[in-house]
């Protein structure tokens, strides 16, 4: 396997992208998870807290906590929304940066102003269809216009390694806060950690901002 990574990062961008093609396979199958220290093709490196993750067969996106009209989107309804692009660096907290990403996909500011935040929600809580892996914004982060609900990354459907067919996609923040797998909006009364969090990172994850680092921020 090392001898794979090796040859992926030497080798042409048709070689390296099969390679990584094996690397991310075996790492969905991988306990231990020191395949995670690979890259893959792109420079992206495959994580995952529980191990293998499912994919859904019918996926459904729910809103609900402190709103007016709770929500359910299927991918079709996300998909029909108003679409914005962005491109930014991608900063992993553990060191690893691929510039110039472009996601793509609904704000998720519109899908909150769609459901109605109530006069008492100050955050919003993120949970994933893994079923163990959460996150969190302040209401004022998540109505950023760098803020996603993300259908595309570079420009294609987001595949399922990559936390498909619909991710949080937090610009200007460690990667950790892009949540993958995403599988409810709710909002709530204050900030509640995330999975990460309860390890010690920054709730705030700012890039060059936490976690003791100094990154450049992203652009």
């Amino acid at each position: 396997m090392l001898g794979l990574g090796a040859a992926g990062v030497a080798a042409g961008p048709v070689l390296q992208r099969a390679v990584g093609s094996v690397i991310s396979a075996v790492s969905r199958q991988d306990p231990t998870g020191l395949t995670a220290l690979l890259p893959d093709s792109g420079g992206f490196e495959y994580y995952s807290v529980t191990g293998a993750v499912d994919a859904p067969k019918n996926y459904q996106l729910t809103v609900d906590g402190l709103v007016d009209k709770p929500a359910s989107y299927g991918l079709a309804d996300l998909q029909a929304l108003p679409q914005h692009r962005i491109v930014h660096d991608v900063q992993c907290v553990t060191g690893w940066r691929v510039p110039g990403t472009p996601f793509e996909g609904v704000k998720l500011a519109d899908l909150l102003d769609a459901s109605g935040v109530r006069s008492g929600a100050t955050a919003v809580k993120f949970s994933c269809f893994d079923g163990i892996y959460t996150e969190s914004l302040t209401l004022d982060q998540a109505r950023r216009d760098d803020v996603l609900v993300a259908l595309k990354m570079q420009d294609k459907p987001v595949t399922h390694d990559h936390g498909g067919p619909v991710r949080l996609y937090v610009a200007p923040m460690y990667f950790y806060k892009s949540a993958k797998w995403l599988s409810g909006i709710t909002l709530t009364s204050s900030v509640e950690r995330g999975y990460w969090e309860g390890y010690g990172y920054d709730t705030d994850a700012w890039v060059g901002k936490s976690n003791g680092r100094d990154d450049a921020p992203t652009s």
